[in-house]
């Protein structure tokens, strides 16, 4: 594979692990309260749902890992499926929640994409 698509994906899979973390684990923190731009109230109240979507922000940064670990064919398979996924979670984000989310999620993860298709191959 690509290093540029490498690197994307080794991005996508950090930024993801640090999802997870800041809403399962510091949902209520000061810090995380001013980075979502939410009150320390709706923080309490939301931080199960928070934990839920942390959840399924570690199942993606667990594809974009398999995908980097991967052999051959199945890396760029997994990389287009997880990249779209992330792309579709991103825009809806950007859509419903920030614009922000359009260029922090959804960007590395088109970025990702268009790169699989402009350098094919295997590693």
């Amino acid at each position: 594979m690509h290093v540029i698509v490498i690197v994307l994906l080794a991005v996508m899979t950090l930024e993801h692990v640090y999802f997870l973390y800041l809403e399962m684990f510091r949902w209520t923190s000061p810090a995380t309260q001013k980075a979502f731009g939410i009150t320390a109230a709706f923080a309490e109240e939301s931080k199960t749902l928070a934990a839920n979507q942390g959840l399924y922000n570690g199942f993606l940064a667990a594809g974009c890992f398999w995908a980097l670990l991967a052999p051959g064919h199945l890396q760029i398979e997994l990389t287009l499926f997880f990249s779209a996924c992330i792309i579709i979670a991103g825009v809806y984000g950007g859509l419903t929640v920030s614009r922000k989310i359009l260029y922090i999620q959804a960007l590395p993860a088109l970025l990702c994409l268009i790169a699989v298709h402009i350098f094919p191959g295997y590693s």
